[in-house]
């Protein structure tokens, strides 16, 4: 059967041929018009330029460039020519007399200096700019050998001062006569960064004298920057200065610090303060320039913030020093509305909006950023006293309720940490107005709260106010997590929940602390997770709070009437007992109040069953069945009804195991005869309920205790009636297609039987060599892996085969 066309076309098939005939006889012409056009051009001469134009084989690709070679020439030459100077200068020197030397220097230099305009004229540019170099490098060894012949007495440091100067300005006056070559006029700004700090330097001025030489150089390479006329001259000189002022500006900024943090007093802090004054009118004013500079904005504000306290400081304890930084900081935030607000300006004919008085963006983000850079530091240096003060609590954990009164260390270095970080959530809290970000209103959050929090420790109150005051800080930060929004009020959340662990941890030094504390806080974490309208994640974590201070309650009870520990799980039990007769009324925070209710149901276990007492955790195991049985008792918490069965078998195993009974059979089949009977009833009433519900209950109670008892009985009788009955229910199981007489019966069956053979098992296993059962391992994965691979050659053959049909 023919095929049909490649690309379906609907073209008869007569007419398809006729049109593929007419285009592959245009393109036999088109072909040997080119192949005609080809010989003509290979036989014309070779000055016709054909041969320039001719392919490069394809076997040797180029690997260098022509003008990648030529500099990589001229640079070497460059190079070369600039070795042999030094040579000659530096070691050759003293063969010649002075006229010899100064003549032979003077040639060289004015023909290496005036060569690149002849060569720029010839066009080679690139040879013009490595000679140019040379002539420069020149220019620096005959300033050498004037110092070494006419003045080699004097300070050399101050002479290369300037030296640095002449070379700068000679260098730039060459750039602008001949403005071909490149290299001059960077050079000449590089060397104008040296004359002053080394006239600093040579003139001993100290630190703060180098800092401002350091200054004053950086100012002039901005205005460079910034003025300099021309797109070629900004170009050639706009990098070097940049990175230069930059380099010298940080200079004298840390001149200027390092000075500032060693005086000891206002007036030794005067010098450096007026350095970090001028650095922050350089940085502000770059910044008001240029729009990219941001980062000399914010420099420049941070100069002024050490300028201004660096005066103040020296009279200032640390930490106060740290409020004043602080103060001084917070006008930069101001930055942040100084964008000026568009007001109507009316021109002949013309309505516009303009932003009058308003500062660049660069400045504005610089100064914003200074300022949140200082407080957040400021901040920060505050939070490690007061998170000290706190977790300091900690040692109460060892004297729990003990005649005791907390050690004066507890406390901190006193108020300054505290109002260091009131004043900074103060500003956050503004920012927050005016940004919108949930940021600045979670960190105004958490800040005030800590600041409020720990600052009557850090004052040093006493005992009760202490407790007072946080319990009031406590009860705000709940009240905001349930009125702020997702992001502040989240972080209240976080915060209340921090300060209350942290206030019950020192509420147990006093037994009358503690009821106090864990009551109110309790009490307010119920308030807190009944209020609907918050948040759910809020009030969920409030009840979880609450029924934890419910449990405390209850746990300081049981010690208050000098109960034993263990013992305090008869109390703690009351937590779960009233959660669950709560019940439906909990609402949407039901879930978190049950989970923490059954947290607490199995502390009250494990405490019970420590040091192990039959009586105690029978009598525990079956007042907690109780619970959950009284929870099952609701439709949507049945699943509780298997938890209080086992908590009921559990406490009878443990009874029967304390009374030394060998025959659980005579307490458990009394339980089960009758369970069996209400499960066959309530199979017949209601045809969808589970063997699992019915007879589950019923069997695990007589099985279960005979194949533990059936495991440590040496004689044979036992697992013989236990195995008899195990296959019983298991026939019975298959027969009446249930699951759970199935299951329970077959593995009560088959435990008896590995009971019965563990012995002849071991026996065998003995008796197997060493290597049989890793062999028979490695066969097992052999064959699994074969049949792993079998499924997948399979599934690629379904893909396959699926991917053929249409």
């Amino acid at each position: 059967m023919a095929t049909p066309p490649p690309h379906g076309t609907p073209l008869p098939p007569g007419h398809e041929l006729a049109l593929i005939d007419r285009e592959l006889a245009q393109l036999d012409a088109r072909r040997t018009y080119l192949l005609a056009r080809r010989d003509w051009l290979l036989r014309l001469p070779a000055p016709n330029g054909w041969a320039a134009h001719a392919p490069v084989p394809a076997g040797r690709p180029n690997e260098a460039s022509g003008p990648g070679a030529q500099n990589v020439l001229l640079t070497l030459g460059a190079v070369l020519l600039a070795v042999a100077a030094l040579a000659f200068t530096l070691v050759s020197w003293g063969s010649l007399g002075i006229a010899g030397r100064g003549g032979v220097l003077a040639v060289v230099t004015a023909a290496a200096l005036g060569a690149p305009a002849l060569l720029l004229r010839r066009g080679l540019r690139s040879t013009a700019e490595s000679v140019a170099a040379v002539g420069l490098l020149l220019t620096v060894l005959d300033a050498y050998a004037v110092y070494a012949v006419a003045a080699p007495g004097t300070d050399g440091t101050a002479f290369a001062a300037g030296a640095a100067a002449v070379l700068a300005a000679l260098w730039a006056g060459y750039a602008r006569m001949l403005p071909g070559p490149a290299v001059p006029l960077p050079a000449a700004v590089l060397a104008a960064q040296l004359p002053l700090p080394l006239a600093a330097v040579a003139a001993a001025a100290g630190p703060v004298g180098t800092g401002w030489a350091l200054l004053v150089t950086a100012a002039l390479d901005a205005a460079l920057v910034l003025l300099v006329p021309g797109v070629r001259a900004r170009a050639a000189v706009s990098g070097p200065a940049a990175v230069s002022a930059a380099v010298l500006g940080a200079g004298a900024l840390l001149s200027g610090l390092a000075e500032m943090a060693r005086a000891g007093s206002a007036g030794a802090a005067a010098g450096p303060a007026l350095l970090l004054a001028a650095c922050a009118a350089l940085g502000v004013g770059v910044a008001w320039r240029e729009p990219s500079a941001m980062a000399a904005s914010a420099v420049g504000a941070l100069a002024g913030v050490a300028a201004l306290g660096g005066t103040v400081r020296p009279a200032l304890a640390p930490d106060w020093a740290v409020v004043v930084f602080l103060l001084l900081a917070l006008p930069l935030l101001a930055a942040v509305r100084a964008g000026g607000r568009l007001v109507d300006q009316v021109e002949p004919g013309v309505i516009h909006k303009t932003p009058p008085r308003a500062l660049p963006a660069a400045v504005r983000r610089g100064l914003t950023r200074a300022g949140a850079g200082v407080a957040a530091l400021a901040a920060l240096s505050a939070l490690l006293p007061a998170v000290g003060s706190l977790g300091f609590r900690v040692v109460v954990l060892g004297e729990v309720w003990a005649a005791t009164t907390p050690s004066r260390e507890a406390y901190g270095p006193g108020a300054a940490a505290a109002v260091t970080l009131l004043v900074a959530a103060g500003a956050a809290g503004w920012l927050a107005r005016v940004l919108p970000r949930p940021e600045p209103g979670v960190i105004a959050v958490v800040l005030g709260w800590a600041g409020l929090f720990a600052a009557p420790l850090l004052c040093g109150l006493p005992v009760a106010a202490v407790l007072a005051v946080q319990l009031a800080v406590t009860a705000a930060a709940g009240v905001g997590a349930l009125r702020l929004g997702r992001g502040p009020g989240y972080a209240a959340a976080v915060c209340a929940a921090l300060g209350a662990l942290n206030l019950s941890v020192a509420a147990l030094d006093g037994r009358t602390a503690t009821f106090a504390v864990f009551g109110l806080l309790g009490a307010g974490c119920a308030a807190g997770a009944a209020r609907r309208p918050a948040a759910l994640p809020v009030r969920a974590g409030a009840a979880v709070l609450a029924v934890g201070y419910a449990a405390g309650v209850a746990a300081a009870l049981g010690a208050l009437w000098g109960l034993a520990a263990p013992w305090w799980a008869l109390p703690l039990l009351a937590v779960p007992a009233a959660v669950a007769a709560a019940g439906p009324r909990l609402g949407r925070v039901r879930p978190a109040a049950e989970i923490a209710a059954g947290v607490v149901g199995a502390a009250a276990l494990l405490l019970a069953a420590w040091p192990w007492e039959p009586a105690r955790a029978a009598l525990v195991c079956a007042l907690a069945g109780v619970v959950c049985a009284g929870a099952a008792v609701r439709a949507e918490r049945r699943g509780l009804g298997w938890a209080a069965g086992t908590l009921f078998v559990a406490a009878a195993w443990i009874r029967l195991s304390a009374s030394g009974v060998q025959v659980p059979e005579a307490y458990a089949l009394p339980v089960t005869l009758p369970a069996l009977a209400v499960g066959l009833v309530r199979r017949r009433r209601d045809a969808r309920a589970s063997s699992w519900t019915a007879y589950g209950p019923g069997l695990g109670a007589t099985l279960l205790p005979s194949l533990l008892a059936a495991w440590g009985d040496p004689h044979w009788l036992r697992p013989l009636l236990l195995g008899l009955a195990a296959l019983a229910v298991t026939l019975l199981g298959a027969h009446r297609r249930l699951q759970a007489p199935l299951l329970l019966g077959g593995a009560t069956l088959a435990a008896v039987a590995l009971h019965e053979l563990a012995p002849y098992v071991v026996q065998v296993v003995d008796a197997l060599p060493r290597w049989l059962p890793p062999a028979l391992a490695g066969l097992l994965l052999l064959v699994v892996g074969a049949n792993y691979e079998k499924r997948l050659r399979d599934a690629r053959r379904l893909r396959a085969a699926l991917g053929r049909l249409r």
